[in-house]
């Protein structure tokens, strides 16, 4: 559901033979050709799949919990967090695969119980375990930019009907892992701990589902960050290390926990008011794309589904806008809305908007803590309430300083920038004191990361047979091969 709906344009390529070495060199000594015989593991989609089960299994435990001690409240609210993103779940699979136009009535009724993730997972391993006993031709290539040690160098992948394959369960489960993240795992999570708070006691079974919803929400706001980065270099390959998901685990986890605990504080204070809390920032990041699409003008995109009709496309974009607006109640969705543009994701990177999240956000936060600190229960005389507002606060600023390390170092388009984070603040901090002198600003103790983009000019290289620049950019447009690709390739 979060990820960019794309067109997949397929052409036969005639004049390459599969069956060449791995590495060709093309006759202007940039493009390679390379056969992609290796399949990667389906990790994520096995991943997805487990959480899907494990809270599931979870939520069915506590509600079984739940019934013997007579808390109807807890159930229905418990249940209802259950059902609702796992029927969104069965629907969206149904959609990607198309299924209700194909003779699969096994997979249809796995379907109805609720079971789809687990089918689609065993598909998926299927494939991958008889990808390569048979040699197949690949049906396409997928055309990428690849930067090593700030070399860019365009290259070509072939990609067979397995791999192909893979990639459609690989970018289904992703949606599967938004949906579930945060129309699911959110709200569980903060009502799981709400109860928590109001019965003054740890229960093992909620602690587990706990755990396992914030696991689900951090894996969630992941997806939505690697998404963010392919939209944005489409062109280029992209590999992040495991220091990169490590930092950007921590940066999630932190800013989702915070956000989540000043939510669930404040609702133990003002229970009436955190209503309006909700809904106030629900409502606004749910309009704040229609009214973007209103002020443009613009036209209803076509390329949600040709078959549907306005008032269909109208419905899905709804339900896009929806999930949109529950991401940033929670974290920053690391991804703009265009309602108008045929992709609807907005290509382009707004420092200036991320900057305003979380300045926000940041106040939001403090204001509601600071309610809380007037307004709390007489249960929190034995908590020491002032060093828990604190933490909390110094929680949420770590995760901007992991965000801000993240952009820093870690980033895998990085040498692509202009400016990195320490120009930035060196700027702001040294105006006011260095306007009356000239001269260059001092170069940067550090080139790996930037917060200010590069205008979007031809990108060009070093042809090595006669040293002339090669255009890169132009020759990846000539090229009238067309591109298949797993967007969540760096999942």
């Amino acid at each position: 559901m979060c990820e960019v709906a794309m067109e997949e344009q397929e052409r036969e390529i005639s004049d390459m033979d599969p069956q060449e070495s791995s590495t060709v060199v093309a006759e202007n000594g940039v493009m390679l050709v390379v056969n992609h015989s290796r399949i990667r593991a389906p990790f994520s989609v096995v991943l997805a799949t487990v959480l899907y089960l494990a809270e599931f299994i979870a939520a069915a435990v506590l509600c079984s919990m739940y019934h013997k001690t007579d808390d109807t409240i807890w159930m229905s609210f418990t249940i209802t967090f259950m059902l609702l993103p796992a029927v969104l779940i069965q629907l969206a699979l149904t959609f990607i695969h198309r299924d209700l136009g194909r003779d699969r009535p096994l997979v249809l009724f796995l379907h109805l119980l609720l079971l789809g993730p687990v089918i689609r997972c065993f598909e998926a391993l299927v494939i991958y375990f008889k990808a390569g006993k048979k040699e197949e031709p690949y049906v396409t290539i997928s055309r990428k930019i690849s930067l090593k040690k700030g070399q860019g160098m365009p290259m070509e992948w072939e990609i067979g009907q397995s791999e192909r394959n893979l990639a459609t369960h690989r970018n289904a489960f992703k949606r599967v892992a938004v949906i579930q993240a945060f129309l699911g795992s959110a709200p569980q999570l903060t009502l799981q701990l709400y109860a928590t708070i109001q019965e003054k006691y740890f229960f093992p079974p909620r602690l587990a589902l706990m755990i396992i919803t914030l696991m689900s929400i951090t894996y969630g706001a992941l997806v939505c960050s690697v998404l963010a980065i392919q939209i944005r270099y489409d062109d280029y390959k992209v590999r992040l290390r495991p220091i990169a998901y490590l930092v950007m685990i921590v940066w999630r986890g932190l800013e989702i926990a915070a956000r989540i605990t000043a939510l669930v504080l404040f609702s133990t204070a003002l229970t009436h008011w955190v209503i309006l809390v909700g809904m106030v920032n629900l409502l606004f990041f749910f309009f704040l794309p229609w009214v973007e699409f209103w002020a443009k003008k613009g036209s209803l995109t076509e390329t949600v589904e040709k078959n549907f009709s306005k008032l269909g496309t109208t419905i899905v974009l709804c339900m896009f806008t929806l999930l949109y607006a529950c991401i940033n109640i929670f974290c920053w969705s690391a991804v703009q809305l265009d309602l108008s543009h045929r992709e609807l994701i907005d290509r382009k990177q707004h420092w200036d908007r991320l900057a305003m999240y979380y300045c926000g956000r940041f106040v939001e936060n403090f204001l509601l803590i600071t309610l809380w600190y007037f307004f709390k229960s007489d249960f929190y005389e034995y908590v020491c309430a002032p060093l828990l507002a604190v933490q909390l606060l110094i929680c949420y600023s770590l995760a901007v300083l992991f965000m801000l390390l993240f952009y820093q170092f870690c980033h895998p388009c990085r040498r692509l920038f202009k400016y990195n984070v320490h120009d930035c603040l060196h700027c702001v901090c040294c105006r006011s004191g260095s306007r009356g002198a000239r001269g260059k600003p001092p170069p940067s103790y550090s080139t790996a990361a930037t917060m200010v983009l590069m205008p979007d000019e031809p990108v060009q290289l070093l042809d090595p047979q006669n040293s002339q620049p090669v255009n890169l950019t132009s020759q990846l447009e000539e090229r009238e091969t067309a591109i298949v690709e797993d967007i969540m390739d760096a999942a």
